[in-house]
């Protein structure tokens, strides 16, 4: 099934061919495929990134969120460069498979599976999606970025209901740049 190219993918078409290739390529773990996340690490951290895209409607809903410190040491506000390594508190390029939502240190979570071998560390790792603090417009004001994760897609507050419900469990997320 291709998709219809949404305002966002003329920019940047070749991201959402590699997270259309990695739908096809991992279909067989990924349950529902109406909405995919995309998140476009080659733009700065002030800019929203992460694509909420509804395949069949060819909606898309873009919101803030955040990279690794690992990926950023600089705090430059700009990905540098991905990691799958424990404890390297980078993001990790690639598929993830959309996992169940709990309740932990940081509120309302989703755990995520990493797919390919570029994040097939994720859960060991416990990059998850997130609400945080140092996500929103307050923080872009004052420091024309956003804060950093520990490699988890971190999202503002008001931003996390909507993620949770449009992804929910057995969707897609592509990371790249």
């Amino acid at each position: 099934m291709l998709p219809p190219r949404m305002a966002f993918a003329t920019e940047r078409p070749r991201l959402l061919d590699d997270a259309m290739g990695a739908l096809a390529r991992h279909g067989a773990r990924i349950s529902h495929r109406d909405v995919v996340g995309l998140v476009d690490f080659a733009i700065p951290s002030r800019a929203p990134r992460f694509h909420l895209v509804d395949l069949a409607g060819g909606k898309v809903e873009t919101l803030l969120v955040a990279h690794g410190k690992g990926s950023d040491p600089d705090h430059s506000g700009w990905l540098q460069r991905f990691s799958n390594v424990p404890g390297s508190e980078a993001s990790s390029n690639g598929a993830y498979l959309t996992g169940s939502e709990y309740v932990g240190k940081h509120g309302r979570s989703q755990r995520l599976i990493g797919l390919d071998a570029s994040n097939d560390l994720a859960e060991e790792r416990a990059i998850v999606v997130h609400a945080a603090d140092y996500v929103g417009d307050e923080v872009l004001r004052m420091q024309g970025k956003l804060g950093r994760s520990q490699g988890c897609f971190a999202v503002q507050s008001a931003d996390l209901a909507t993620v949770l419900a449009r992804l929910g469990e057995g969707r897609l997320i592509y990371a790249g740049k």
